[in-house]
């Protein structure tokens, strides 16, 4: 029976590096959190930038629903209307990139455990790739 990569068991270290690379990423991700922050349009309306904020602090999000809420008087009026089908794109896409602009990645972990995390997924790929070469021994089939 011939492995992975056409080599004598290669399937087994191929099994291996794939369990060890899946928990390395598995673990990596696992410590990424995820926060909200100022969006970009927000941020803009907002008036104070990345450095304000206190008591009247706003995000001014209500004004970006606008041409959302225009669009849908317009398409409820009269369906036909080709401005307020470009205004309706134009509100989702806003909101959209509002939304997507606002979330924040950080890790949280101790270098040691980011080392070992590396350490696993190098191991793994390494190991895969072990698997699929060819040994000099075998020879081409």
């Amino acid at each position: 029976m011939r492995g992975s990569g056409g080599t004598e068991g290669g399937l087994g270290l191929f099994v291996v590096g794939a369990i060890l690379a899946v928990l390395g990423i598995y673990l990596f991700f696992d410590s990424v959190g995820v926060r909200t922050d100022d969006g970009l349009f927000s941020g803009m309306l907002g008036g104070r930038g990345r450095h304000g904020g206190g008591i009247g602090r706003t995000t001014s999000m209500g004004i970006l629903f606008v041409p959302f809420i225009v669009s849908i008087i317009g398409l409820f009026y009269d369906a036909r209307k080709k401005w307020a089908w470009w205004l309706l794109f134009l509100g989702i896409t806003i909101i959209a990139i509002e939304v997507l602009s606002r979330i924040r990645f950080y890790l949280d972990t101790k270098l040691t455990h980011l080392l070992l995390m590396m350490a696993l997924f190098g191991a793994g790929v390494g190991l895969i790739l072990r698997s699929l070469k060819e040994s000099e021994a075998d020879g081409p089939s």
